[in-house]
């Protein structure tokens, strides 16, 4: 199959926009990701559109791609919604690479949005309550903090992890996200900060939570066929890998890993032919710390029970051995959810293309995502590596 690439990548503000509209959040970010291609780029030459999002609130729950893309001009090209919960743009991204390694397109633009803050708490509680399991958690009082909350007490108790750990994840990646112009919560927080704050469901304090966010980001993936055509060093996708398990947590065996992660990490790494010691920094789904800390055990970056060990030393901050979140993450970032998948991909392109700012990692040649669907139903990891122009299409 053919090489993909990633030739363009941009997004919206995340935050609280009471005067934009999901329309004009995805022209925001399809206009930015157009802007950043290198050598330029006609948007009469995307084939193919995958669009993903929840659909938060119930606004255009049918066609909700199309709505987008012929807003933006794209008139004609045809279009599928993804929806897997926070993972629909990643799985989004996932299903562009897809028609381009077919051969079924050569330009195909994956993306997402959602618009959240225009509901009430209660009404934003429900629909973040159908990414879990509606039967008997959702309905049976169950929250979405309550239900990562049991997972951070299950893996607390057995490795004996302190609060504090959860703390420095927050504060890390508010450190990062204070440098990020796209950034909800772009400021700093202390450990001390996240420790003292409000309790949101033991041991999760209000730090230790994602925002609900508006948003949206875009993708646009080029087959090496034409990658020439806009960029000399472009970003391969060299790995995809996805996985799925149970949607609710009481039919799972262990509440402190996730295992969709895991099958998805595993085969992005053998599609890439790496393993994750090779891995420059990383976009992990960190709707709430505890996230965070699973994801480095998941995606193979410590052993079990070592996540604590590894934020605690510094390895994952923007000047450790493994950056992680260098975008601010979920937590300070935001999480717009049908955006959030294609944000990271956003991150790993400023990255590797060296556009990064404040946040770059110097010398970074690969990068990995990671979009986890509620807590844990579905997950989707893509690793992408920079490359030199003689090495396109060999």
């Amino acid at each position: 199959m053919r090489d993909a690439y990633v030739v363009g990548a941009g997004q919206s503000d995340f935050g609280a926009f009471p005067d934009e509209s999901y329309r004009s959040l995805f022209r925001t970010a399809f206009e930015a990701a157009v802007a950043s291609v290198p050598k330029g780029f006609d948007p009469a030459a995307v084939d193919e559109a995958v669009v993903g999002t929840l659909g938060v609130g119930g606004r255009q729950l049918g066609l909700s791609g199309p709505a987008v893309t012929e807003h933006v001009g794209l008139g004609g090209v045809p279009c599928t919604r993804v929806e897997n919960a926070c993972a629909a743009s990643g799985f989004a991204v996932r299903q562009a690479v897809q028609a381009v390694r077919s051969g079924m397109a050569d330009v195909v633009l994956a993306g997402g949005f959602e618009v959240m803050t225009d509901a009430s708490a209660d009404a934003t509680k429900y629909w973040l309550g159908v990414s879990g399991e509606t039967e008997w958690e959702r309905l049976s009082g169950t929250t979405f903090a309550g239900t990562y909350a049991q997972m951070a007490g299950v893996y607390a108790d057995r490795y004996d992890l302190p609060r504090e750990r959860l703390s420095q994840v927050a504060a890390k990646n508010h450190e990062n996200g204070a440098k990020n112009p796209h950034a909800q919560l772009g400021f700093e927080c202390s450990v001390e900060d996240a420790e003292s704050a409000p309790v949101v469901a033991d041991p999760l304090t209000l730090y230790h939570c994602c925002p609900t966010s508006d948003g949206a980001a875009c993708v646009l993936v080029a087959s090496e066929d034409v990658v020439a055509e806009y960029a000399d060093e472009p970003i391969r996708i060299a790995g995809v890998g996805a996985g799925s398990d149970r949607v609710g947590l009481f039919q799972r065996e262990d509440l402190a890993r996730i295992p969709a992660s895991e099958r998805a990490a595993e085969r992005a790494y053998e599609a890439a032919r790496i393993g994750p010691d090779e891995i420059d920094f990383a976009e992990v789904h960190d709707c709430f710390a505890i996230a965070e800390l699973l994801a480095y055990e998941d995606l193979g970056f410590c052993e079990r029970g070592e996540a604590g060990d590894l934020v605690a030393a510094g390895a994952t901050e923007r000047g450790g051995d493994l950056p992680v979140n260098t975008s601010g993450g979920l937590k300070s970032k935001g999480h717009p959810i049908g955006a959030t998948g294609a944000g990271q991909v956003v991150e790993a392109f400023e990255q590797l293309s060296g556009t990064a700012g404040e946040r770059q990692v110097a010398g970074a040649t690969r990068g990995l995502t990671h979009n986890v669907g509620g807590s844990g139903g579905a997950a989707v990891v893509h690793v992408f590596e920079r490359e030199e122009s003689e090495e396109v299409g060999a």
